[in-house]
């Protein structure tokens, strides 16, 4: 008896890209960008020479920003920080938010693309695991940056904070959101399944975040992922939604901030041509590091990185 041949499915209309395409194309467009900035902005080969340290340094913040959302400044701003206490280059504070912002708008954006094709190819979900609904994940991403987009680019024009002071409470908050993260990681959430729709209660308190948290990433580069992940962090949701809507959220944000930094000539652009090319490198491998990790072990990882940077933000900016 002869065997039925029958033709595979063709791809229906609407369906999501193949695995990695949204990956590869978004590189691409990456790449064009990053050999552009080579040509059409000037550089001085000295100090591209004095800085050669710094594409392990941009490596290692998009490994630490895309694995846990938290947003490249909270390794970059510390360091720059550190760089300049050291004498070894001196950038003004606004600056080192500007050299943030721009790395990040490759590091960041390298990884949203990887966590957003993660979510539009998810596997099946393990024991304890939820599977990240696509319309909840829009719903984050788009309901926050509806309020934080607009506050950080009217602060960037009209700012008259003290950002030492905004400095103290936020890092002062932090630390409290990265001790809660850790203390309900091991306790409260250590056997409890993972929410697998997102609470109308929770998404108030994401937009009651969003416009501080715009506020925030205008003056450090860095505010909206990192109170976006925490807090999805300690509500226990999968690690896709609280990682991957806080990258794309601090992807955006300085996507559209760096804009006013270009404009305000506060770019250091051989820092962002060194470091670029290495973030979007630490990007690309976030995301397998935090799904080697596990939940427990990256929301460990994650508030005690915040904690301990907040602490010595906080002891550098006291001295």
């Amino acid at each position: 008896m002869m065997r039925r041949v029958t033709a595979a499915p063709a791809p229906l209309a609407g369906q999501p890209l193949p695995p990695g395409r949204i990956v590869l194309l978004g590189g691409l467009a990456l790449m064009v960008l990053y050999a552009a900035l080579w040509v059409f902005v000037a550089v001085d080969p000295a100090l591209l020479a004095r800085l050669w340290f710094l594409p392990g340094v941009g490596v290692i913040g998009a490994v630490i920003a895309n694995t846990s959302g938290t947003g490249g400044g909270v390794v970059f701003v510390p360091v720059f920080n550190a760089l300049r206490e050291l004498g070894v280059m001196s950038l003004s504070p606004l600056m080192v938010v500007g050299v943030s912002m721009g790395i990040q708008s490759f590091g960041m954006t390298m990884g949203s693309l990887r966590w957003t094709d993660r979510l539009l190819h998810q596997p099946e979900p393990g024991p304890m695991e939820a599977r990240v609904r696509p319309r909840d994940f829009a719903t984050v991403v788009l309901a926050v940056l509806a309020l934080s987009l607009p506050a950080m680019l009217a602060t960037q024009r009209l700012t008259a904070f003290d950002q030492q002071s905004v400095l103290y409470a936020y890092k002062a908050f932090s630390i409290l959101l990265g001790l809660a993260l850790i203390l309900a990681t091991w306790t409260v959430n250590a056997a409890r399944p993972e929410r697998g729709h997102l609470a109308r209660g929770d998404l108030l308190v994401l937009l009651a975040l969003a416009v501080p948290g715009g506020v925030l990433t205008a003056l450090f580069s860095v505010g909206m992922g990192e109170l976006v992940a925490l807090y999805l962090f300690i509500r226990h949701y999968p690690v896709l939604l609280c990682t991957g809507a806080a990258c794309v959220i601090s992807a955006a944000s300085c996507l559209a901030g760096v804009v006013w930094h270009i404009g305000a000539g506060t770019l250091q652009w051989e820092v962002v041509l060194l470091a670029a090319p290495a973030a979007m490198l630490g990007g690309f491998l976030a995301r397998p590091v935090a799904l080697w990790l596990g939940a427990k072990r990256l929301k460990t990882l994650d508030g005690g990185w915040i904690v301990l940077s907040a602490l010595y933000l906080l002891w550098l900016n006291a001295r």
